[in-house]
C-alpha cells in the first residue's frame, strides 16, 4: 500500500505562504502544513488553520536561519548580534553537540516553540525541523525529550531515495548520492531512536535536493516512481513573491510549487498511482 503525506513547509514565514497553504489544502492535494512559531505571521497561519480543522498542522522547529520564541538574553549562544539563529549549520551543528551551556539553551528554546504551538489550541500533527535539523542526534534527543511533555506522535525521518530523486529530476546525481552516503548512519540513528521511543515516522521523504524547485513536471515523475509505504513530499509554496521570501529564500520557485498543489493533473496522477493521501495523525 502506498500512503502519501505533501506538507507545506514554513507556515507562518509570510502572508503569501499562509494563503498558498490554506488554498493548496483546499482546492488541492496538500494535507498538512508545518507551522513556524517564531516567525512574524504564525499567529495569521494558526488563526487560518484554526478554521480549517481538516488541514493537520505540526510544528516546524526553527534552530537555524530564523529567530528564537525566547528573547535572546535568555539564549545568547544560539543568536548573534541580531537576535538571529546562525546561518551556518555545520557550525552550529558542531556547537551543539560539544558545549554543554549551549545545549541547555536549546533545550529552552525547543521548549518555548513546544509551547507556542500549545497555545494555539491546534492539535499537534507532527514535528519537524527547519533545514532538517532535528537529524542532528541533540537536536533529536531535545525534541524527544520536550515533545513527550506536549503529546508528540509523529516525526518526519528525512530519507530521499537518492536514485528515484534522480530519476526524476534527471539533475545533480552526484551530489543526491553524496548525500544520501553521508547522512544514511544518522538516518538509521534517527529511525531507531524513533522505534524505540514509539513515534511513528514517514519511510521516505522527496523534496530535500529539490527543495524550492517542486513544480508540476517534477513532481509528475516523483508519483509515476513511488515507492511502497508512507512518503512524504515537502513543500514550500506562496501566492506570489514578499520580501520575507526574497530575504530568506530568493532563489525558491515558491509560485511554482503553489500552481503544482493545486494542478489537477497532480491529483489525476495521484489516482492513478494508487495513493492514499493522508496525514501523520492517520499512519
Amino acid at each position: 500500500m502506498k500512503k502519501i503525506i505533501l506538507t507545506g513547509d514554513d507556515f507562518g514565514l509570510a502572508l503569501p505562504v499562509n494563503e498558498a497553504v490554506l488554498e493548496a489544502h483546499g482546492n488541492g492535494i496538500l494535507t498538512c502544513a508545518s507551522l513556524m512559531v517564531g516567525a512574524e505571521f504564525y499567529e495569521d497561519a494558526a488563526a487560518r488553520a484554526r478554521q480549517c480543522p481538516s488541514l493537520q498542522v505540526g510544528l516546524h522547529l526553527t534552530l537555524v536561519e530564523g529567530r528564537p520564541v525566547l528573547d535572546a538574553g535568555q539564549v545568547p549562544d544560539l543568536v548573534d548580534r541580531n537576535g538571529e539563529f546562525s546561518t551556518h549549520l555545520v557550525r552550529a551543528g558542531f556547537r551543539f553537540f560539544f558545549l554543554p551551556n549551549i545545549r541547555m539553551q536549546l533545550e529552552a528554546e525547543i521548549r518555548a516553540q513546544f509551547e507556542a504551538f500549545a497555545q494555539t489550541g491546534l492539535a499537534l500533527d507532527h514535528v519537524n525541523a527547519h533545514n532538517h535539523m532535528h537529524l542532528h542526534p541533540t537536536i533529536l534527543g531535545l525534541l524527544l525529550k520536550v515533545g513527550k511533555e506536549y503529546g508528540l506522535k509523529a516525526v518526519r525521518l528525512p530519507n530521499e531515495p537518492p536514485l528515484l530523486s534522480w530519476n526524476a529530476a534527471r539533475r545533480s546525481y552526484v551530489p543526491r548520492l553524496a548525500s544520501s552516503i553521508f547522512l544514511a548512519p544518522w538516518i538509521a540513528g534517527m529511525k531507531r531512536r524513533l522505534r524505540q521511543e514509539g513515534i511513528r515516522c514517514n519511510d521516505f521523504l522527496f523534496g530535500m535536493t529539490d527543495c524550492g524547485s517542486m513544480d508540476v513536471t517534477l513532481v509528475t515523475r516523483m508519483f509515476r516512481n513511488l515507492p511502497p509505504g508512507i512518503t512524504e513530499f515537502c513543500f514550500h509554496p506562496a501566492t506570489r513573491r514578499c520580501a520575507e521570501i526574497d530575504r530568506t529564500m530568493p532563489l525558491y520557485r515558491h509560485e511554482d510549487e503553489f500552481r503544482a498543489l493545486t494542478s489537477k493533473t497532480l491529483l489525476q496522477e495521484l489516482k492513478t498511482a494508487g495513493a492514499e493521501r493522508v496525514s501523520y495523525s492517520e499512519l
